[in-house]
C-alpha cells in the first residue's frame, strides 16, 4: 500500500510540476507577446502624431491627443462604474453557493459522528427543524410589511 500511495504521489507532483512549467512558459512567451504589441501600438500613435502633426500642426496635434485619451480614459472609467453593480452581484452570488457548499460538506462530514453517538439524532434534528421553520417564517413575511418594521 505504501509503494501504491509514493507511486501515485511522484505522479501527481510530477504532473504539478510538469504544469508549472508549462504555465510558466506560457507566461513568458505572452508576456513577450504583450511588450511587442505595446511598442507597436506606441509607434503607431507616434505616426498619428506625426501625421497630425504636419497636417494641423504641433501644438493642434498634441491637443487634440491629449483630448482624445483623456475622453478615452474617461469612457473606461464610466464603463467599468457602470459594470460595478453585475459584478458585486455575481461575487455576492458565488460566495453564497461557495458558503453553502461549504456548510453542506461540513454537515456531511460530521453526520456519521453526530448518528454514532448517543442522542445524535436530536443533534441533526433540532437544528434543522429551526431552519426549516424559519425559512417558512422568511417566506412568509413580506419585506415592507408595517407591522415587521416597527418591531425593528
Amino acid at each position: 500500500m505504501g509503494m501504491l500511495a509514493s507511486l501515485i504521489s511522484g505522479l501527481a507532483s510530477g504532473e504539478a510540476v510538469a504544469a508549472v512549467r508549462r504555465a510558466r512558459t506560457a507566461a513568458i512567451v505572452y508576456g513577450l507577446a504583450l511588450t511587442a504589441a505595446l511598442c507597436g501600438l506606441g509607434f503607431l500613435v507616434g505616426a498619428a502624431y506625426i501625421w497630425a502633426a504636419t497636417r494641423y500642426g504641433s501644438l493642434a496635434a498634441a491637443l487634440g491627443f491629449g483630448a482624445a485619451f483623456l475622453v478615452l480614459a474617461g469612457l473606461i472609467l464610466l464603463i467599468y462604474q457602470l459594470s460595478a453593480g453585475s459584478r458585486a452581484r455575481r461575487r455576492a452570488q458565488r460566495r453564497n453557493a461557495d458558503m453553502k457548499a461549504i456548510g453542506i460538506a461540513a454537515a456531511l462530514a460530521v453526520l456519521p459522528t453526530l448518528l454514532k453517538e448517543k442522542g445524535g439524532l436530536g443533534f441533526i434534528l433540532g437544528p434543522a427543524v429551526a431552519l426549516a421553520a424559519y425559512a417558512i417564517y422568511r417566506e412568509n413575511v413580506k419585506p415592507d410589511d408595517p407591522d415587521e418594521s416597527e418591531r425593528k
